[in-house]
Formats: C-alpha cells, sequence, structure tokens
C-alpha cells in the first residue's frame, strides 16, 4: 500500500499518527494542572517540574493514552524538613514504650549488633524490667542515652563500634535497628506513636529542641509547601505517587496521607509479623532474606521493582526497562531510585557525596538540584570526593562515582546550588 493510502487511512480511523509519538506533543501548559507559581523554587526547576508534568500528565492524552507514569519520593528531609522516623523514636524515649527484648537479651534485636553493644545496653537498661514490658527510658537517662548512642552515633556511649557485618548497599544497621525498638507492637499501636510525635512535631516552633536522657535534639518538623505542591499537582495530573523511606512504613503511614498518597503506596521498613505484632526481624526483597535489605541505597530500587513494579526474585535488584519517571531525594540512601527516573531526577541538596555526585556531573541533562527549602545548607566549602570516594561499596569503603551511560569515572564537584 502506499504511503498516501496509509495516511488517508489512519484519519479515517482516527489515528493520530502512524509514528511514534514524541515529548515535543505536550499540549499547552493552561489544559494541565499548574503548580502554584507563588511558592519560590531555585532557578528554574518549576519549569521543568511543570513541563515534565505538561509530557506524562493525563492533561497530554494525545501522547500517553490513559497511562499512570509513576513518581517516586523519599520522605525525610525530601518531603519534609527534618526526619518523621527520629521524631518518632524520640517520641517513644521520652514515653516509655521501648519494650525490654526477648530474654532481656539485646542481640535478639539485629544480628548486626555487636556484642560491646549488647552488653551496654543491658547495663545501662537494667535487667529489672521483665521481657516485653515497658523500660522507663523517660527517667533512667543512662538507658535512653545508650539507645540514643547506638542508633544515632553507631557506637555505645563508650565508644565502641555497635553494629558490623551488613551490606551497606542494601541495608543499613542503625536504621534497620531503631525500627526494631518498635517491635513487640502492632503496626497500628505505632502509627497512634507516630500520630502523637506528628501532633507535636508540628505543633513545637522552628528550631524548638527537646531532651532525650541527656541529648538536646530536634523537635519539630514541617511539611515542605513546594513539595506539597508537586505531590497534589502530579496527583491532579494522574501521576502515581509513590513514597519509598528508610524509615518504619507504619510511622510513615501517619504522614503521607495527609498528602494524599495511598497507604498501599507507602514502602518503608517492614517487620515480620508474629502472631499479629511486629518481630526483630525485618522484611527482605529480592529474594535476599529477612534481615538482609531495606528501603536503603540499592534496596530502595528492589522495592520500588517489587512493590510498585511486580518484579520479583533476584532481577528486582537490577535495574529495569520500566521505572518510575520522576524520582526526588536527598541523600545517600536515595541514590539509587533516584538515578534510575526517566524523566527528570530532582535532589534536595543536603551535601550528601553519594548523590551530589551524579546530579552535578548531570550526565543525562535531567537533573534538578534544589537547596532545603527552610533552613538550607551553606555552601560546601571542599570539592565533592566524586573520583575516588564518590560511590560505596558493599563494605562501606568508598569508591569512584561512574557516569551511567557512559561508565566514565565523575570528576570531583564543586558545590554550587545552596
Amino acid at each position: 500500500m502506499t504511503k498516501r493510502f496509509l495516511l488517508a487511512l489512519a484519519v479515517m480511523l482516527g489515528l493520530a499518527s502512524l509514528g511514534a509519538p514524541q515529548a515535543s506533543a505536550a499540549p499547552s501548559s493552561d489544559k494541565c494542572a499548574q503548580l502554584d507559581s507563588s511558592l519560590q523554587w531555585y532557578g528554574d526547576n518549576a519549569a521543568k517540574l511543570q513541563q515534565m508534568i505538561n509530557e506524562y500528565g493525563k492533561c497530554n492524552k494525545a501522547v500517553h493514552g490513559n497511562k499512570h507514569p509513576v513518581a517516586t519520593f523519599d520522605w525525610d528531609n525530601t518531603t519534609i524538613k527534618n526526619d518523621a522516623g527520629d521524631a518518632t523514636t524520640f517520641w517513644i524515649l521520652r514515653n516509655d514504650k521501648v519494650l525490654q527484648p526477648p530474654n532481656k537479651d539485646w542481640m535478639q534485636t539485629s544480628p548486626y549488633l555487636t556484642k560491646d553493644a549488647a552488653d551496654a545496653l543491658s547495663k545501662a537498661c537494667g535487667t529489672d524490667v521483665a521481657a516485653g514490658q515497658p523500660l522507663p527510658t523517660s527517667t533512667n537517662t543512662a538507658c535512653a542515652d545508650e539507645l540514643y548512642t547506638v542508633y544515632n552515633d553507631t557506637t555505645t556511649t563508650g565508644g565502641k563500634p555497635a553494629f558490623a557485618g551488613w551490606n551497606q548497599r542494601r541495608t543499613e544497621a542503625s536504621y534497620a535497628w531503631v525500627n526494631n525498638l518498635l517491635s513487640g507492637y502492632n503496626d497500628e499501636a505505632v502509627t497512634k506513636f507516630a500520630e502523637a510525635a506528628r501532633a507535636e512535631n508540628l505543633a513545637n516552633p522552628v528550631g524548638a529542641t527537646q531532651m532525650v536522657g541527656t541529648k538536646k535534639v530536634v523537635a519539630w518538623v514541617r511539611y515542605y509547601d513546594q513539595m506539597a505542591d508537586l505531590y497534589r499537582t502530579l496527583q491532579k495530573e494522574g501521576f502515581d505517587v509513590w513514597v519509598i523511606t528508610a524509615s518504619p512504613q507504619a510511622v510513615i503511614e501517619a504522614w503521607a496521607p495527609h498528602l494524599g498518597v495511598q497507604r498501599n503506596h507507602i514502602v518503608g521498613i517492614q517487620n515480620v509479623m508474629d502472631h499479629g505484632v511486629r518481630s526483630y526481624h525485618t522484611v527482605g526483597c529480592g529474594g535476599s532474606g529477612d534481615d538482609q535489605a531495606i528501603t536503603y541505597l540499592d534496596g530502595k530500587r528492589c522495592f520500588i521493582n517489587e512493590r510498585v513494579f511486580g518484579v520479583s526474585g533476584p532481577a528486582a535488584w537490577e535495574r529495569q526497562d520500566t521505572r518510575q519517571v520522576f524520582a526526588a531525594g536527598d541523600s545517600t540512601t536515595d541514590t539509587t531510585f533516584v538515578r534510575d527516573a526517566t524523566a527528570l531526577h530532582l535532589v534536595i541538596n543536603r551535601n550528601k557525596t553519594e548523590l551530589m555526585c551524579p546530579a552535578y556531573s548531570n550526565g543525562d541533562s535531567k537533573w534538578l538540584i534544589n537547596p532545603m527549602f527552610i533552613e538550607p545548607k551553606a555552601q560546601k566549602t571542599s570539592l565533592y570526593p566524586c573520583s575516588t570516594k564518590g560511590y560505596t561499596n558493599p563494605d562501606g569503603s568508598g569508591a569512584p562515582a561512574k557516569d551511567d551511560a557512559t561508565g566514565a569515572v565523575i570528576p570531583d564537584q564543586t558545590d554550587r546550588v545552596y
């Protein structure tokens, strides 16, 4: 058949085009949901985000039909200022919600906890409280201090390593362990703890602090207005919006629904359940087994592939052809899934080397960098050591960061967006 006949047939059948749709086919922006122009973004970031929304949103059915493109967001310090997981941890320590572990043996709380840490916790928290009963962390400052230090510093208060032996591209031992401090409860109870912490931290003024043991810690959290607006605009345009977080999933279930995210679209650290309550084991990914992976670094990719796209087994650890079109993050833990996005990668700059190296290198010209919307960090005065320590090996040592497309080593980068 001739080309003229094919074109005539296409018109008769109502087909838009015989060729593949082009990105430039996006409709005029007035047909699409708009980002709030009163909210300030860095440089032309808002314009580029709007362009993506115009291109992939449901207002552009001529190109994408009724498909729902996937957008994935980290939560803590990406969507909000400060950390919902930390806020909940501080709340449970102040309110005596940590339970004495089974057999009063802290080694049961993590396969990566060192004996030095277990001994330090036993000494500080004591053995008078029966297993499964609340420890008096609101009054026993030594116990609260030890728990805080093991989590926050990954050492004991005496300076000895608290964890050993984990794959640092698939999990973070301290994140999994502090999540396990909520074991012994069901997820509904944990979400209620998080709701109480959320109410306190939103009510407290910016800059507020509180005491946990003898430690002065942050006591406030805020949603970023710009990110809340981005969530809502994407949802209006039919994007399938997911939160992928290295906080406990049950905690973020107290936070993300306030931005319209369904609870079944939140993926965080989950515990293996034992008779309806959380055990001291975390659910694995990609056939790795329990306690081997959480939503951290390469683990975030694995859980996205499994939960969002239905990829099972070891393949979930690999970059797939079907991926999220958009991803946003702020930290090393977000690097892999943010790099996987096909249309735009948004980075909130917190000076985290493994994430900032590909962001500043911008090998695919799709990276957006924005300072933190509240209390942005000052310019990093030294170069990001991308060429030597821009990538984290499984054992935690540094290696050169490489460009996704070419495999070339990324040169050291200057901090330019602050």
